[in-house]
């Protein structure tokens, strides 16, 4: 059974908005050439690849119920930021 995230994920009609990045030119060249070798119509696509991909790994990892409690629990206790963020990448590299 699907999750309800992963539903409205899937839906077809979902709300979109537009988002206006600033982005070296040369990184956006290279994001044009990379795209048509990946099978994206366009760089644009591919951006949207990127950030979904990253996205879902970041949910994963930071979004997971008792893996986010823990986490606010130790930020609320001062356990500094990149401290947190390798104990979860550790502890993700051993599942």
């Amino acid at each position: 059974m699907l999750n309800e995230t992963l539903k409205k994920r899937l839906a077809k009609d979902r709300p979109m908005t537009t988002v206006t990045l600033r982005m070296p030119e040369d990184v956006v060249e290279t994001l044009k050439a990379i795209a048509p070798l990946k099978g994206f119509q366009g760089y644009q696509t591919l951006l949207k690849a990127y950030v979904s991909e990253g996205l879902r790994r970041d949910e994963a990892q930071y979004l997971d119920d008792g893996v986010q409690r823990l986490v606010e629990a130790l930020k609320a206790r001062g356990v500094a930021a990149e401290v947190i963020e390798r104990a979860v990448r550790d502890m993700e590299q051993t599942h």
